[in-house]
């Protein structure tokens, strides 16, 4: 199973931010948690309906996002 088939982009839910399918919990949420030293563990009491692979696929898509993300450089404006 792949992170595409654990994370789920409706509009009608969250406004389409990533979500793990079949809940209301975004990716960004458990990405956030994360990072704010919550281990897998409590984020798997917080949320029930969340499992190990959910988690794994968050990070995973997220992964995926930053590896096509696409930076433009400008050059910064001369008008005065």
């Amino acid at each position: 199973m792949t992170a595409t088939d654990r994370i789920e982009i409706n509009p009608r839910i969250m406004l389409g931010k990533p979500v793990i399918r079949g809940t209301r919990i975004p990716v960004e949420l458990i990405l956030r948690k994360l990072s704010e030293g919550a281990t897998e563990a409590d984020l798997l009491d917080a949320y029930p309906r969340l499992t190990s692979e959910d988690v794994r696929a968050a990070i995973a898509y997220a992964a995926d996002v930053l590896a096509h993300e696409e930076t433009i450089l400008l050059e910064p404006s001369t008008a005065a």
